[in-house]
């Protein structure tokens, strides 16, 4: 990649809605009016123009109507949604943003064959980049919905049309959001913002070209499709592994903020309470290995929409088991929704957006790709990485296998459209310095890029 002198960053024409991209996720707008008016028009576009319903929502209607469980809790969730602003109305200000299981079905059978667009309007500037997600953002925040999106058969029924959505976005047809309108990634607010979060320290700007492999001289910068362009990959100049011939320098696994550090975790904790405990039983799906890090350290970091989305090795060594644990897609706490047991909190309040602020929770029921390594450094031991699914964000893909030899910043795998959280989990012990700032931070960690030093081990 040809280098070049460092530039100031100039962001005087980044509209402050969207600088939210720097804050967890940035899967859905802090502006909740870009949230709403995009669902208005969902719902209207929908009302314009019926269609056959997909024959996974066909099987989904089926399951609905012919489980008695099921149907209560979707006919529930939707009458639990309080019958006031801002839940019972649309941007129309006509009915409720989502009437009922029917009218779900509905809008999830138009959002199977579209991709994520970028919103360039004169006000605003952002993206609904979990759409089903946005869909689902008040019946879940409901109590029936916390007992839906925790049902094993129903988690079983919502894989299925994930997968459905997941074959659109692998197709050429998905390549409509690459444009270069005001609903394309390659819009000029969207490629800025895409180059501002990777240009991560907010001083240089490298344009998108020579940070990531594709070909601007080609349609659509020559992704094949829009899944090829969520996981497309950096010019490998642009990310460097970090003291690669270190073994005491612990690398940054995926492009991310900083979330949360925990010491001295349990090996099963109350993950469900606000505090969100990590519990290391649950995280690691049981696995017999999971003992080994009671009273360990958990580094917990989150992806951006705009960002780098593959997984790299934190530390040389064997991959001693390299698998995926099914979990729930739309589960999310109590405390963030209707009938919030904690005191003093208003029981008719849903969250929004509130799988960003349930990151902890998420580690222990999520769908979650999990890779043990045993490190080479003997004072690191087995090391833990979690990358974990949120929503539609629930294809996890390793790319390694057991007993496979990788060193420091090899890639391991992938999330699917995107990408949530990921948490490094280290054995009881490990003496570490120098973690990045939680509190302070405002800009990812380079994948690749220094984590830490292990200093020992007690």
């Amino acid at each position: 990649m040809p280098t070049q002198p460092a530039k100031p960053l100039n962001t005087n024409n980044v509209p402050q809605e969207h600088r939210v991209h720097r804050k967890p996720g940035g899967w859905l707008p802090s502006d909740h009016r870009i949230h709403r008016d995009w669902l208005s028009n969902i719902i209207d576009h929908v009302a314009k123009n019926p269609t056959d319903l997909h024959p996974v929502l066909q099987e989904f209607k089926h399951l609905i109507e012919s489980s008695t469980r099921v149907y209560l809790l979707f006919n529930a969730m939707f009458e639990e949604i309080p019958n006031k602003q801002p839940y019972n109305k649309d941007a129309s200000g006509q009915h409720k943003q989502i009437r009922d299981y029917l009218h779900l079905l509905q809008v999830l059978n138009h959002i199977l064959t579209t991709p994520p667009h970028w919103n360039d309007s004169s006000e605003m500037v952002g993206l609904v980049g979990l759409p089903i997600n946005a869909v689902l953002d008040w019946p879940m925040g409901t109590p029936s919905g916390y007992a839906a999106f925790l049902d094993p058969e129903i988690n079983k029924m919502i894989k299925k049309v994930l997968d459905a959505w997941g074959e659109f976005l692998r197709s050429p047809d998905s390549l409509s959001a690459l444009s270069t309108s005001q609903t394309g990634w390659f819009s000029p607010h969207g490629t800025t913002h895409l180059e501002l979060a990777a240009n991560h320290d907010g001083t240089t700007t490298i344009p998108f070209s020579q940070l990531y492999i594709c070909d601007p001289q080609k349609p659509y910068h020559g992704f094949t499709s829009w899944d090829d362009f969520f996981t497309r990959k950096f010019h490998p100049s642009v990310r460097p592994v970090e003291s690669p011939d270190d073994d005491s320098v612990i690398v940054n696994a995926c492009e991310s903020l900083p979330y949360h550090i925990a010491t001295g975790i349990k090996l099963r904790d109350t993950f469900w309470n606000k505090e969100q405990a990590y519990s290391a039983l649950d995280m690691l799906g049981h696995d017999e290995l999971a003992s080994q890090f009671e009273g360990g350290t958990v580094y917990q970091a989150f992806l951006s929409a705009l960002s780098y989305h593959r997984w790299h090795s934190p530390v040389s060594g064997v991959v001693k088991k390299a698998y995926v644990i099914e979990g729930t897609y739309y589960s999310e706490p109590l405390w963030e929704g209707v009938g919030d047991p904690s005191p003093g909190k208003d029981r008719e309040k849903i969250e929004q957006g509130s799988e960003s602020k349930s990151q902890g929770y998420l580690t222990a029921t999520a769908t979650r790709a999990l890779i043990f390594i045993e490190a080479d450094n003997r004072d690191i031991g087995v090391v833990a990485f979690l990358g974990i699914g949120m929503v539609e964000v629930s294809t996890c893909e390793i790319t390694v296998k057991r007993g496979q030899r990788v060193n420091k910043g090899d890639e391991i795998g992938m999330f699917h459209f995107g990408g949530s959280t990921h948490c490094l989990v280290l054995q009881k012990g490990v003496e570490v310095e120098g973690w990045p700032d939680v509190e302070g931070a405002e800009w990812n960690v380079p994948v690749r890029g220094k984590l830490c030093r292990v200093v020992g081990r007690k």
